[in-house]
C-alpha cells in the first residue's frame, strides 16, 4: 500500500481515533476477533452488545485492508436470485438466506443513522448497466422476483439509462433504490470507535501468529510474543487470510480490485454524468463500477492483476474503460489509483465454517462485502454466544480447498483474458 501511485481517495472522519488498547499480560476474554474490518468489527460490536468481553487483534491499522479501500458501494442482495436460493437450499434455509441477502443495505445505513457514525453517505440506489439485450432479459427475471417480494426495485430502459448514467452505452438496466454510496474508510473507522467505545479492545500491528486449543480455551498467540486466552476466536481475514487455518487461504480465490478517480469534474462534467449521484456496475463479465465522490470526482475500478501492482501502468485498462464509458472524460487527469484485495468462492457465496468447536469464521464477499459483512457482524455474535446453527444465515461448511490452489492464478489469468476478450466482442 505504500508505493506512491496506490493513493486511495477516502478521507478518514474527524471524529475518528485510532484504537490504543495494546494486549495485556495473561489477558483472557470471551471472544478473540482476528481482523479489524467491517466483519470484525461489526462482530465485535454486536457480541458486546450480548455481554462478552471481546478483543479485536488486527494485522496493520484499521482501514488498511480491504475495508477501507474498496469502491463504497452498498448493494443487497447475493450473486444469485431468491428462487435460486429456494432450489438450491430449500425452502427454510433458502427463504431465510432471501430475507438476509434483502437487509444487507439495511445493516449499513441503519446503523450509520441510529448511532449518528461520521459517514458521508447517499442512499439513492444502485444501477446494474446491462451492456447486452441478454443481459436485459436477465435482469428482467431478477427484477420480476424481488419485486414479488416488495423491493424497491426498477427496470430501465435505453432512454431512462442514458439519462441516469450521462453515456448511450447501455441496453437498459436494474435500479435497486435500497442501495447506496459511502466512504467506506470512513465506516470502518467509525465502526472501530463504536465497538471501542461499547467495550471492544482493539490493538492495531499485532498479527496473530497462531492458535492453539489448551485446558478449554483457545491461546491466540502475536508475533511480537504476546498472547490471548478465549472461550471462542472469530478469525475475520476474509481476502487477507494466511496461514493460521489450515486450508483457509487455498479454499479462496483472492483477487485485486484496482480503482482510479479523476481530478474533481467541472460544473459541465458533473452536471451530466451520474447527475443523480448513482453507484453503477455493468454487466460485463469483467465488470467495472463506478459513481462520484464527495468532492466531485468520478471512481471507477475493475479486476486488475493478480500479483502487485508494478507502476502506473497497471491501471491502464481501468483508464480506457472510464473513457469509453464516458469519452469527454479523454482529457480529464486520473489523480488517484489504488486497490485492495478481494476474496471470491468456487460457488460464489460466502462460506461460513467451525473447523474445531468455538474456532469460527466467514469468508467470501464476492465484491459485495461492505452490506454483506456488515450484516454478518450481528448473526456470528449471536452465534458466538448461543452455538445453534440456525442463528446463522449460511450454513456451517467444512473448509474445501481449491484443487491445484498453487496454479490457481495462471487459470484465473487466463480466464480474465478470455472474459475481456467476449466483452470487447460484444460492445
Amino acid at each position: 500500500m505504500g508505493m506512491p501511485f496506490s493513493t486511495p481517495i477516502w478521507l478518514a472522519p474527524q471524529s475518528s481515533k485510532r484504537p490504543a488498547t495494546p494486549i495485556e499480560v495473561n489477558e483472557e476474554v470471551d471472544l478473540v476477533i482476528v481482523g479489524a474490518g467491517f466483519q470484525g468489527l461489526s462482530a465485535a460490536f454486536h457480541a458486546v452488545a450480548l455481554g462478552l468481553k471481546v478483543r479485536v487483534i488486527e494485522a496493520a491499522q484499521v482501514g488498511s485492508g480491504a475495508s477501507g479501500l474498496n469502491g463504497g458501494q452498498v448493494i443487497p442482495g447475493l450473486k444469485y436470485d431468491p428462487e435460486w436460493l429456494l432450489a438450491h437450499f430449500g425452502p427454510e434455509r433458502g427463504e431465510a438466506l432471501a430475507r438476509f441477502a434483502a437487509s444487507t443495505a439495511d445493516a449499513v445505513f441503519d446503523l450509520i443513522d441510529h448511532h449518528q457514525l461520521d459517514v458521508p453517505r447517499k442512499r439513492n440506489g444502485w444501477i446494474q448497466a446491462a451492456h447486452t439485450q441478454t443481459a436485459s432479459e436477465m435482469q428482467a427475471e431478477r427484477h420480476r422476483q424481488w419485486v414479488e417480494r416488495g423491493a424497491d426495485v426498477a427496470l430501465l430502459d435505453a432512454r431512462q439509462i442514458a439519462e441516469m448514467t450521462g453515456t448511450s452505452g447501455y441496453v437498459g438496466g436494474w435500479l435497486d433504490r435500497r442501495a447506496g454510496i459511502i466512504n467506506p474508510l470512513a465506516f470502518v473507522l467509525e465502526l472501530a470507535r463504536l465497538a471501542s467505545d461499547a467495550g471492544a479492545r482493539i490493538a492495531e500491528n499485532e498479527r496473530v501468529s497462531g492458535l492453539r486449543h489448551e485446558t478449554g480455551l483457545w491461546v491466540v498467540s502475536t508475533q511480537s510474543g504476546k498472547a490471548v486466552r478465549a472461550k471462542s476466536v472469530l478469525v475475520a481475514t476474509n481476502a487477507y487470510s494466511d496461514g493460521l487455518v489450515p486450508g483457509l487461504r487455498q479454499s479462496l480465490v483472492p483477487l485485486h480490485s484496482f480503482q482510479i478517480a479523476t481530478a474533481p469534474l467541472t460544473a459541465a462534467q458533473d452536471a451530466a454524468i451520474l447527475p443523480g449521484g448513482h453507484a453503477i456496475s455493468d454487466s460485463r463479465r469483467i465488470l467495472v463500477y463506478y459513481r462520484k465522490t464527495a468532492d466531485g470526482r468520478l471512481a471507477m475500478g475493475g479486476r486488475g492483476r493478480l500479483g502487485l501492482p508494478r507502476s502506473a501502468d497497471d491501471w491502464a485498462h481501468i483508464e480506457r474503460a472510464m473513457r469509453r464509458v464516458f469519452p469527454a472524460l479523454e482529457d480529464t487527469p486520473i489523480e488517484r489509483r489504488w486497490y485492495g484485495r478481494v476474496a471470491m468462492t468456487m460457488n460464489h457465496l460466502p462460506h461460513i465454517h467451525e473447523p474445531e468447536p468455538g474456532l469460527l469464521m466467514a469468508a467470501g464477499c464476492q465484491g459485495r462485502g461492505v452490506g454483506l459483512m456488515t450484516a454478518l457482524g450481528p448473526y456470528l455474535a449471536h452465534y458466538v454466544t448461543t452455538g445453534d446453527p440456525a442463528a446463522l444465515p449460511f450454513p456451517i461448511t467444512p473448509i474445501r480447498p481449491i484443487p491445484f490452489h498453487a496454479f490457481r492464478q495462471i487459470g484465473v489469468s487466463a480466464a480474465i483474458a478470455w472474459y475481456r476478450l467476449l466483452d470487447s466482442l460484444e460492445r
